[in-house]
């Protein structure tokens, strides 16, 4: 992989993981081949050792011939590294927590067992040609220097890549970008980035990862995932390209697709003021917004909304202008003076006031008669 940054979406893994969420066979294909087709690098299709109906799922996948490497999800227990090899995988992602809390609460271990552990799936799983990515559950909360001591212990069983995960989401971008920093600078493996949204930061956690110098960083399409979810699919790639100056060159027109299909399979619709995918994105019912979108787009749009197969649109409401309201007409080939607006604004913003709601083209319309 030779991009500055590369994708590896786990909505298939951590973001089925939501409460409530559970994707069929077909389900999972279908969500995969779409990845696949827009242009993640990786895709983490699961748990092998989860199920007999999970193994046939990842086989499926992997029988699809996808572009994207494949990875599935195992606990640091030798067993679980059989499953994966079971299935035919031939990348797999080894996870332990490495926080105290986890440690001696969750799993009532010591740090030498975490290392003697780590060990000993590394040199199981590379004795079978794996490509290993190593997770840190809750390396936020860790010991700084036991976690660089686990970071090198990777290292020196020949892993392929170090997985920061911010479990909890209790980093901010500054500290995230210094921790990342200073990882970077005491390893020679690849790192990658997870972070969860329970403070609404895990996009602008990615973001200061990556600006760090991570080479990977996971994602979830709608931000699926554990409590409030991981760092978006599509904010992440938006925002890479919009905002870092980053472009993957995917096919981000399908993005919308891809939300939907997902959507669906989940159970979960998404909310109109979604970043990038929301119904609300771009559309203006603010007067003041109204008159700067129409007189130039990039006023009030942070992109082209072709780009993602939107399109602008004027509400007519409350809160409109009378270049709101002269625009809308004009777009129907009616041309309004300034005082006819400024009467149909009055009427505009009395009805949707009292409806509690923006108008529909034909209450609109009927304004012009009255």
């Amino acid at each position: 992989m030779s991009k500055s940054v590369n994708i590896s979406d786990t909505t298939l893994r951590d973001g089925e993981q939501s409460p409530g969420i559970s994707f069929t066979l077909e389900e999972k294909v279908k969500i995969s081949k779409l990845l696949d087709s827009i242009g993640v690098d990786e895709i983490e299709a699961g748990i092998p050792a989860m199920c007999k109906q999970e193994k046939k799922t990842i086989k499926k996948i992997l029988d699809s011939n996808l572009k994207a490497r494949v990875l599935g999800w195992n606990r640091a227990v030798l067993k679980d590294i059989d499953e994966s090899l079971d299935c035919g995988l031939e990348a797999v992602v080894i996870s332990l927590p490495v926080s105290d809390i986890h440690i001696n609460y969750k799993l009532k271990k010591t740090k030498n067992w975490i290392i003697d552990n780590l060990k000993r799936c590394i040199d199981y799983a590379k004795k079978h040609k794996l490509y290993v990515v190593v997770g840190a559950e809750d390396a936020s909360r860790a010991d700084f220097k036991f976690l660089l001591k686990y970071i090198k212990t990777i290292e020196n069983c020949g892993g392929d890549r170090f997985r920061f995960c911010d479990t909890l989401g209790i980093l901010e971008p500054l500290n995230f970008y210094k921790t990342i920093k200073t990882i970077i600078n005491r390893t020679k493996l690849e790192i990658e980035i997870h972070t969860h949204n329970d403070f609404g930061l895990a996009t602008a956690n990615a973001l200061a990862g990556i600006s760090a110098g991570a080479k990977w960083v996971d994602t979830t399409v709608n931000g699926l995932g554990e409590r409030s979810g991981n760092a978006a699919f599509e904010e992440v790639i938006m925002a890479l390209k919009h905002i870092l100056g980053i472009n993957l060159e995917m096919k981000i027109k399908k993005l919308i697709k891809l939300s939907e299909v997902v959507s669906k399979a989940s159970g979960r619709e998404i909310p109109v003021g979604k970043p990038i995918i929301g119904k609300n994105c771009f559309l203006h019912e603010s007067g003041i917004h109204q008159d700067g979108v129409i007189k130039h787009p990039s006023n009030y749009e942070p992109f082209k909304p072709l780009t993602i197969g939107k399109r602008s649109e004027l509400v007519i409401g409350k809160h409109s202008g009378r270049s709101g309201i002269k625009a809308f007409f004009r777009l129907r080939g009616i041309e309004l003076s300034d005082n006819r607006a400024k009467e149909i604004l009055v009427k505009v913003r009395k009805k949707s006031s009292l409806i509690k709601r923006a108008l529909l083209d034909k209450e609109i319309y009927s304004f012009n008669n009255t």
